[in-house]
Order: C-alpha cells, then sequence, then structure tokens
C-alpha cells in the first residue's frame, strides 16, 4: 500500500502598511482621559458598575434639590446652606466616592499588569499619569459642582437677590475645585500604592474620613479645654479641614471648625501653601511610582 504524499502550499499574504493618520500621544492621551472619566462614573462597563457612583451622585444632589424647593415654597429670603458648606456637610459621601473610584482607575492596570501595554503605544508616563489625575478630578468636580449649580439655579428661581448668589456660587466653585484636586491626588496615590482593589478602597477612607472624624474630635477636646489657639492649627492634619481653612480664609466661609476659632488670614496662608503642596505632592508621587512600572 503506497502512501501519497500530502501536497502543501504557501500563501504569502505580506503585510499591509498602515496609510492612515497618526494621532499621536495627544489623542492617546484624550482618549485615556476620556475612558478613565466614563469608567469613574461606570460609564461603557458593565451595569453593577454604574450603581455606586451614580447612587453617590443622587445622593449629593437630593439634599440641594429638598433646600431649592423649601426656599421657593417658603419663599425664604437666603438658602438654608451656603455654597461653601455644602461640600463639608457632605464630606462622607465625597470620600466614598474617591474609595470607591480611584482604586478603579489605577489598581486594575497594576493587578492584571497593562500599564506596560499603555507605555507601548505613544504615551508617556507623563501622560498616563497626567491623564489619570485629571480624570479623576473632573469626576470629582462634576460631584460636588453639580449640586451648586442646583442651589444656584433654585435660588434664582426663588427670586433670591442675583450678586450676593452668583459671588457664593463662584466662590463655592474655586471651593469644590481645590477639594476635587486634592481628594483625587490623595486618592490616586493611596490607591496605586496596592494593586489590590479592596485595600485602596480601606486606605483611601482611612486617610480622607477617618482623619477628618479624628481631627475633628482633637479640635472639640482642645476648645472644651479653652485651648482655642490649636484648633485653627489642628485643621492641617485632615484634608478636608485643609479645604475648610481655606475657603473659611479667603472665600468668606464660615468655618465648621469648634467654636469661633477659624483660622486667621496668616493661617490660611499656610493652609493654602500645604493645600497646594499637597496637590504638587501628589502627582510627583504617582509620576515616581510609575517610573518603577516596567516595561
Amino acid at each position: 500500500m503506497s502512501v501519497e504524499p500530502l501536497s502543501t502550499q504557501i500563501h504569502n499574504i505580506g503585510y499591509r502598511h498602515y496609510d492612515g493618520p497618526r494621532l499621536g500621544r495627544s489623542y492617546a492621551r484624550r482618549s485615556l482621559f476620556s475612558q478613565s472619566l466614563r469608567g469613574a462614573y461606570g460609564l461603557g462597563r458593565s451595569a453593577k458598575s454604574k450603581v455606586l457612583p451614580m447612587l453617590l451622585f443622587v445622593v449629593m444632589c437630593v439634599p440641594a434639590l429638598i433646600m431649592v424647593a423649601v426656599a421657593v415654597a417658603t419663599k425664604a429670603k437666603d438658602l438654608p446652606l451656603d455654597y461653601t458648606r455644602y461640600a463639608i456637610v457632605l464630606q462622607a459621601v465625597i470620600g466614598l466616592y474617591v474609595a470607591s473610584q480611584a482604586p478603579q482607575a489605577v489598581s486594575r492596570d497594576l493587578r492584571f499588569k497593562t500599564v506596560p501595554l499603555y507605555f507601548s503605544r505613544p504615551i508617556e508616563r507623563v501622560d498616563y499619569v497626567a491623564a489619570k489625575y485629571a480624570a479623576m478630578a473632573s469626576a470629582l468636580f462634576i460631584l460636588t459642582a453639580a449640586p451648586l449649580i442646583v442651589l444656584y439655579v433654585g435660588a434664582l428661581l426663588a427670586k433670591l437677590d442675583f450678586t450676593e448668589q452668583t459671588k457664593g456660587f463662584g466662590q463655592g466653585l474655586v471651593s469644590v475645585l481645590l477639594l476635587s484636586l486634592l481628594f483625587a491626588g490623595i486618592g490616586l496615590v493611596v490607591s496605586a500604592v496596592t494593586p489590590r482593589r479592596g485595600f485602596g478602597i480601606a486606605a483611601v477612607i482611612a486617610v480622607l474620613t477617618i482623619s477628618y472624624g479624628a481631627v475633628s474630635t482633637v479640635q472639640a477636646i482642645a476648645e472644651a479645654q479653652d485651648n482655642g489657639g490649636a484648633v485653627s492649627w489642628l485643621g492641617l492634619f485632615s484634608p478636608i479641614t485643609l479645604i475648610d481653612g481655606v475657603q473659611t480664609a479667603f472665600l468668606g466661609a464660615t468655618s465648621a471648625f469648634p467654636g469661633v476659632h477659624g483660622p486667621s488670614a496668616g493661617q490660611g496662608v499656610v493652609y493654602l501653601l500645604v493645600v497646594l503642596g499637597l496637590i504638587a505632592g501628589s502627582y510627583g508621587l504617582l509620576m515616581r511610582r510609575y517610573r518603577k512600572v516596567g516595561l
């Protein structure tokens, strides 16, 4: 019995060169920013991923809607809560949002070792860090500015003083912009330390929320012992009290510190320098962290 040899044929299909437009680093950076910002609200992800960020967004806006309804119904002469105070009162919601979304933004890339894939494209570490930082800060700004817009529109509908409301609204926007930059930087730095999302969530909650509770408690003790001078300086040790101190000193806000011991103008300069230093330091630490991520 003879066996005929199998015939083989090689098809040389060759390689086709890409002749389309090369969009470069700026396009890649914008795409990463857009994808990260959408991901911060669960857009483009599973339905389960949308529940928590959207729920927190609603929780942030509902009190503003209630305040507007009360102001319109009662024909009040002012809003129940100042624009600059809104984020301070709802700081727990903001902290929970950062804790849930900052690890999602960076921890998964580290855990599944996809960061080197980003760097294999025309994108560098500075692009990655800048896009992630900008996306997280923008997501936070949307979260914190949306209820202020609701308050402002409601105030105008209630025919409150236009000049006063516009000034307060502008001060509130400056405040939440600083808060967004600060919280985004801290949240991303803490989250980038570990590829484990659960550890990142716990660490962010500890840094943002627990620190506020600890500082507030120590401030209350200092106030009870008639040590008012220490109350203002203690505010330097928590992110939310830092923002409180800056807006009290420069944005005409009423301090949430115990007693009447809000920071003076001189202390406010220290608060502002610490906030700006933390923002710049967070960016620098992120750059350092991603220099250690191998290609």
